[in-house]
């Protein structure tokens, strides 16, 4: 009953996106289910450091990455948190758990000649299934925007005058996205055959699927896994490697870091600077492949 005022809290309160509840509700389902095959324990308050501690290490076990294990229990603690503000327990197990460090890893990106290619087909599609494709690809890589912003896009957002979407992000902040003429051009084409596809629909999202339903998680995924398998033979294919090599990109051909930070939607400057660090590697690296006095063998 505790997980379910928590999850309520977070989205009535903190006005958390479906997206980021959903995964908090994964975590702690995952999180009591062990409790009560390991423990028996099904009440929050004889929950105690060394059971958590068990939990990581099971995680850990499973071959969960250290960025997965964090997470989960980022989510953990916020729970404690709240239990805590509720009066429902005196202290926190969580103060005597230390998350797992994070190495420094560049972010994936895929090189921005194989994404022109994408940007750049022979054909434009005219069917919708194949137009909305399309417009999901430009739009992550084109504006960098999160998977679960492109998710809450509605028809509304989009200002074809001014050229700018509006995306709603994490905390509910807004922030406007400007769009070039050919990306205005695919969405107008977009909407029209929407239009025409679905004359009846009452649906406000902007990208549903060819049921007519609004589009979910897997689908963006698979779209962006589908199309970047033809340009790049990269393990990961997922939409954040698109939002990482716009943000790459911009860097690469000197953009201000803050307006990156911006267009982002990062709180801080510290996560932006990733991508700077990501520039500034690749660089040495062609220095090193290319240059005569590099020292390269």
């Amino acid at each position: 009953m505790t997980i379910e005022k928590f999850l309520r809290y977070l989205q009535y309160e903190k006005r958390f996106s479906v997206h980021t509840i959903e995964a908090y509700q994964s975590d702690l389902v995952q999180f009591s289910t062990y409790l009560q095959s390991q423990y028996e324990i099904a009440e929050p308050t004889t929950i105690q450091h060394i059971h958590i501690r068990s939990w990581a290490v099971s995680l850990m076990e499973q071959k969960n990455a250290a960025t997965t294990i964090r997470r989960k229990l980022s989510t953990l603690k916020s729970y404690f948190r709240y239990l805590q503000r509720e009066k429902i327990i005196s202290r926190s197990p969580m103060l005597q758990v230390s998350l797992p460090k994070l190495g420094k890893r560049l972010p994936v990106v895929v090189p921005e000649k194989s994404l022109d290619k994408l940007l750049d087909p022979v054909e434009t599609p005219t069917d919708y299934t194949g137009l909305r494709d399309q417009v999901v690809i430009e739009l992550l890589y084109l504006t960098g925007m999160r998977r679960a912003e492109l998710l809450s896009l509605k028809v509304s957002d989009l200002n074809l005058h001014t050229h700018t979407i509006k995306v709603l992000g994490k905390g509910n902040k807004e922030r406007l996205i400007p769009m070039g003429h050919a990306t205005v051009g695919l969405l107008k084409l977009y909407l029209e055959t929407r239009r025409e596809t679905f004359p009846d629909s009452m649906q406000t999202a902007l990208f549903l699927t060819d049921r007519g339903e609004p589009a979910y998680p897997k689908l963006i995924y698979r779209i962006v896994n589908g199309y970047l398998s033809t340009v790049t033979t990269q393990e990961k294919r997922s939409p954040h490697v698109l939002r990482h090599s716009f943000a790459t990109h911009l860097s690469d051909h000197g953009a201000n870091l803050n307006a990156i930070k911006e267009l982002l939607g990062h709180s801080s400057l510290a996560a932006t600077q990733i991508y700077t660090h990501h520039s500034i590697e690749r660089l040495k690296k062609i220095y090193q492949q290319a240059h005569p006095k590099s020292g390269a063998e």
